[in-house]
């Protein structure tokens, strides 16, 4: 079992060294079967920054992996159904590299798949509300078949304590936003691990949007795998008082001239507010062509809060556009504040506009006019309740 490879080393190729830290993203150990994964202990690379003693029962207890209750309006050009776990589009995508993932890899009776078909424009909303208080395990795929087009807007509510997969199959010239929204309650327990995989021509947006839950992480891993490939990956995040939002992002470029842009942006506020984010960007040997940025900006609104942010960059080959990446957590702008007070708005209403216009960035890409206002008044909904006394 390779037990070191899970602590983040390898050994060394000369045999002679022993063990030497994993030197590539890409280099890390995956697989399917919980067994094959040491019991979580919070030193690995992958959890170092979790707070991994609140959700043992999802790394190492049994998971309920029956079937849910999910809402969803008909739509033409959209499929939802229960498949077996033969379908051949499992393991399409992705295969866990932790313990959590393979848990619930190794769990789930049937998997729940979403097929895309149909050139024109739609969008369509799949709920998931109250999945009960015992340690459950998923698994989702969704497929959009070339030069299909569409929103997708996976919305979690309700208290849960869910370990899942899923995994996005684009097809070439393929156009989808997938939209992974978490309003769960405030003892909810979320892992979640996100595979893609991106044809050629074919284009995703994913956004994942935190607000509820206790702890919440969510992971996309994007393979840009065809020529000309484009994926545009944003988040949105609002830590509250012992709240705890992690993301760890990774975007692999494998095909020459492919594209990729990922931008995260949180705010935090209360005693013990914590978030994560890592962004791993690949470039790999036959990219040649890759245009690639990553940032991560964290607005730190009290006291008492933390905000993890670290970027990183792999490039292995030189013919490359660009690449880049970026990261920041600072505190409100005093001139910001001092110039709209001087315009006669109250201090309170003053942080409240600075972080609206901060966190509306990420909003107002998502294309769903619908959403983006269910969210602005979400986040409105957040500052009022967290503005200071």
């Amino acid at each position: 079992m390779p037990t070191s490879e899970q602590q983040g080393i390898k050994e060394h190729t000369d045999g002679r060294f022993g063990f030497v830290p994993v030197q590539t993203r890409s280099g890390r150990f995956t697989s399917v079967q919980v067994a094959d994964f040491a019991p979580v202990t919070g030193r690995e690379a992958v959890w170092k920054l979790s707070p991994v003693k609140k959700f043992t029962d999802l790394t190492e207890g049994v998971l309920d992996g029956s079937v849910y209750p999910v809402e969803s309006a008909a739509v033409p050009g959209v499929s939802v159904a229960w498949v077996d776990r033969t379908d051949p589009r499992i393991g399409a995508a992705g295969a866990p590299e932790e313990r959590a993932a393979a848990n619930a890899w190794s769990s789930f009776d049937r998997a729940l798949a979403i097929t895309i078909s149909g050139e024109d424009a739609k969008e369509v909303t799949l709920t998931r509300a109250d999945l009960g208080s015992g340690p459950r395990g998923a698994h989702t795929i969704i497929e959009a078949k070339p030069f299909s087009r569409a929103i997708l807007i996976l919305s979690n509510t309700g208290e849960a304590r869910l370990s899942e997969n899923v995994e996005i199959i684009l097809g070439d010239s393929a156009h989808l936003t997938v939209v992974s929204l978490q309003e769960w309650g405030d003892t909810a327990v979320h892992l979640a691990n996100h595979f893609a995989t991106i044809g050629r021509d074919a284009r995703l947006k994913h956004v994942v949007v935190s607000l509820g839950g206790s702890i919440v992480r969510v992971n996309p891993s994007v393979r840009l795998a065809g020529e000309g490939s484009d994926t545009e990956l944003l988040g949105l995040y609002f830590a509250d008082a012992g709240q705890h939002l992690e993301q760890q992002v990774f975007v692999n470029h494998d095909a020459p001239n492919s594209r990729s842009r990922v931008t995260y942006k949180g705010a935090l506020q209360g005693q013990g507010a914590r978030t994560v984010w890592i962004g791993d960007v690949l470039i790999g040997r036959n990219a040649t062509g890759t245009d690639s940025y990553e940032q991560n900006r964290n607005l730190v609104l009290t006291e008492g809060t933390r905000a993890d942010s670290i970027p990183n960059l792999e490039i292995e080959t030189g013919d490359i556009k660009g690449a880049g990446h970026a990261s920041a957590t600072g505190r409100f702008d005093d001139e910001q504040l001092f110039y709209l007070q001087s315009r006669g708005i109250t201090e309170d209403e003053a942080r409240r506009l600075v972080v609206r216009g901060f966190l509306s960035e990420i909003v107002q890409q998502i294309g769903s006019p619908t959403l983006e206002d269910r969210l602005q008044a979400a986040i409105e909904a957040e500052l009022t309740e967290s503005t200071p006394s």
